[in-house]
């Protein structure tokens, strides 16, 4: 992190509301530890010199993307930027529900897979199906769930939406009543690239490792972290 990224310029010097840019900006008492406050009468804003909780700085959801991509744990999280673990983990829900899922081209090639992990104990499985197209290796839809014909689903129909051209997958008997036997391919080799890319996955992020005490405590979080890794 930049010496330029955690710092906040002091707005009683520039009498300029950080917020608007306008000059309308007064004095409006003091906050719970006496730091003095200002308002902005064009935006309604209050603000105050300087902030005492980093969570306030403007890059700090780039940061923690970069860390989560590279799989830092929650915890590692709020140690290396210094803010809460709650606030990490709101920030991340935060995050995820601001990414939109990527448009998917037609006509092409994709590979469908499946990997399992657990919530909170390896008695409660959970398997993370995702999508990715051979060419780009980029993940074009994924689910979580129990391996069941709905959650393979999620993602097999979005493929014949974008009316595929081939779609490889392993020899799991759902694959047979989901994908349209006209595009379905299942031989040797097949998805070769995708279980490769589920190495890079449980290697990337700590919660999906086979051997680790890290590991995901909530459903909608391991959703958010995924979404976060695939499209961020």
């Amino acid at each position: 992190m930049k010496k330029s990224d955690t710092t906040c310029c002091k707005v009683s010097d520039t009498g300029i509301c950080p917020n608007c840019k306008s000059k309308k900006f007064i004095k409006n008492g003091f906050t719970k530890n006496r730091k003095q406050q200002y308002f902005c009468k064009s935006c309604n804003t209050r603000s105050i010199d300087y902030y005492s909780n980093k969570a306030c700085y403007k890059n700090i959801n780039s940061f923690i993307i970069q860390l989560t991509k590279e799989g830092v744990g929650i915890r590692s999280t709020a140690r290396i930027l210094t803010i809460s673990t709650t606030t990490v983990l709101k920030r991340i829900i935060t995050i995820a529900r601001s990414i939109k899922t990527p448009p998917i081209a037609s006509g092409k090639i994709y590979e469908v897979d499946e990997m399992r992990s657990f919530i909170k104990s390896k008695s409660h499985p959970i398997w993370i199906v995702y999508a990715f197209q051979r060419k780009t290796k980029m993940v074009v839809s994924f689910a979580i769930g129990k391996r069941t014909l709905r959650t393979l689903g999620l993602v097999t129909n979005v493929l014949m939406l974008s009316k595929a051209k081939r779609i490889y997958s392993d020899g799991l008997r759902h694959y047979k009543s989901l994908i349209d036997k006209t595009v379905h391919c299942v031989k040797r080799f097949g998805t070769n690239q995708i279980e490769r890319n589920n190495l890079s996955l449980r290697n990337n992020l700590k919660r999906l490792n086979r051997k680790t005490i890290c590991y995901s405590k909530s459903y909608s979080v391991l959703l958010c972290v995924l979404k976060i890794y695939f499209w961020a």
